[in-house]
């Protein structure tokens, strides 16, 4: 007979507690740095997540820890991002997938002051990102243009670059709106006007 599920101890409990708090710090932080950038006040934070600002200092004691883990974090939501074929175009999932990585550059920027004093440890958090998340822009693109949606000789490495580009500076300029030249840039990469395509394909 099978074993009946036994109810897990305080301990496992209090692990699934600290890991769900640890996961809604990292989800506010990430919302509170594309708002306000890395910079951000702890008190933002804490207001967006709900919980103490003990709590963060605990999980996080430097502004540096924080940052790597919200950056880690990114890197590990940008490279599991699902897409529903029956919702979302190649296009479409290949724009969305774009504009969450703008978000994460923001992230990625502050990243390097954060940690200006370990230069090796930010050129192996860098390359990580790199190795991880180039795979999955060229899967996006390789489907969107399949599709026929865009271009076919468009390279992921040079889009990442592009849009790494478009980004600088938005931290600095409030008015600039980089999500709307990204959306210019991938305009650019399309055949005919990839809205126009589905609502005909419908």
């Amino acid at each position: 007979m099978p074993t009946p599920p036994t109810d897990p101890s305080p301990a496992d409990r209090k692990r699934a507690d600290v890991r769900r708090n640890e996961q809604a710090l990292l989800d506010a932080a990430a919302a509170v740095f594309v708002r306000a950038g890395v910079h951000a006040p702890v008190r933002e934070i804490a207001a967006e997540s709900g919980l103490g600002m003990g709590t963060i200092y605990r999980h996080f004691p430097t502004r540096a820890d924080l940052v790597v883990a919200v950056f880690k974090h990114q890197v590990d939501a940008l490279a599991t991002t699902p897409t529903d074929p029956a919702t979302d175009s190649p296009y479409q999932a290949l724009r969305t997938w774009v504009h969450r990585f703008a978000d994460f550059l923001v992230t990625k920027h502050g990243l390097a002051e954060a940690m200006r004093s370990d230069q090796a440890g930010f050129e192996t958090l860098h390359n990580e990102f790199v190795e991880r998340l180039l795979p999955v822009l060229d899967r996006l693109l390789t489907a969107s243009a399949a599709a026929g949606s865009t271009r076919p000789d468009v390279r992921a490495y040079d889009l990442m670059l592009a849009i790494g580009n478009l980004c600088i500076g938005v931290e600095a300029f409030p008015d600039y709106h980089a999500r709307q030249m990204i959306d210019l840039l991938l305009a650019g990469l399309t055949r005919t006007d990839p809205t126009t395509q589905e609502h005909e394909e419908h």
